[in-house]
């Protein structure tokens, strides 16, 4: 195919990483499916062949028949797409609020609908940025480096889905969120100098909301309440909560009120021992002018 005397190269697996179905998601597939067999009926009424189509919206043919066998889930612009060659009428365009619900993996997808119900966020990490805060170069950096490997593909959704997490920072009325993170993980520069510097600066930003506060547990705390691995707080307006942690109760979420003050205790003992807000903005900024 050529537009204008140049070659259209179309899209295939290759250029659309990260957007299989996943088998054990039975909502997700039930979605995929559906709209893939819309897809279908509506190509299949008006004539055209899967390859003439793939060709019209710029996709290749076999990517045409895993959307539609709903092994593939279309990104907004196949849709957007399909829509107006198969004129109709705005039903298939719309079917992308259904679609970008379940584009993400089960587990991402419960956390973020969490998340985005909770008035208050509490997260202390001990190896790592908290999710909610990574640039995207320092999450594709830190899923890589997963072992064994994620496949490509893999690493592409999973750093997506990630970042659609954050917009919890853009909630209205906006959440009271706290991070407590390990010193240690703010001086290693995973994805190497210039990603380490972004991901600094995207610290000192999240840090500044009103929202939002941030603290650094300094390497001189020789011990404290967290060493047992991350903590994570939720908090609901009708009053409910639910907690996690790596050291407690199987790391499993827990709604269980004894349990939750257990961990109540252990972050609000954190979050005593760490730097005040202040102190942190200051040392992230004394880490940035050291890079």
């Amino acid at each position: 195919m050529s537009v204008d005397g140049e070659a259209v190269r179309l899209k295939s697996e290759a250029d659309e990483p990260g957007w299989e179905v996943d088998p054990d998601d039975e909502w997700g597939v039930a979605v995929i499916t559906t709209v893939g067999r819309q897809l279908k009926l509506r190509r299949e009424a008006a004539g055209l062949r899967a390859g003439d189509f793939g060709r019209a919206v710029g996709y290749s043919e076999d990517m045409v028949y895993k959307i539609e066998g709903g092994k593939r889930i279309p990104r907004q612009d196949y849709l957007n797409a399909a829509d107006e060659i198969l004129n109709a009428g705005g039903l298939l365009a719309a079917a992308w609020e259904d679609v970008k619900r379940v584009r993400y993996p089960k587990k991402v997808r419960e956390l973020a609908k969490l998340e985005a119900q909770a008035v208050e966020i509490g997260v202390y990490e001990c190896n790592i940025i908290a999710g909610l805060l990574q640039t995207p170069d320092h999450a594709r950096a830190v899923i890589s480096a997963a072992q064994p490997p994620y496949s490509p593909d893999d690493v592409e959704r999973m750093v997506a889905a990630r970042l659609a997490r954050q917009s919890v920072f853009e909630r209205d009325p906006a959440p009271a969120l706290s991070f407590v993170l390990e010193e240690g993980a703010l001086r290693r520069p995973i994805g190497g100098t210039m990603v380490w510097r972004r991901q600094l600066e995207r610290l000192l930003e999240v840090g500044r909301l009103h929202n939002v506060v941030l603290q650094v547990m300094p390497m001189n705390c020789d011990t404290h309440s967290g060493l047992d691995g991350r903590i994570e707080l939720l908090k609901f307006a009708d009053g409910t909560a639910v907690g996690r942690s790596d050291g407690a109760f199987n790391g499993r979420p827990t709604h269980d009120p004894k349990h939750l003050r257990i961990l109540e205790l252990r972050y609000g003992t954190i979050r005593a021992q760490a730097l005040s807000p202040g102190e942190s903005l200051a040392f992230v900024e004394k880490l940035l002018g050291e890079t």
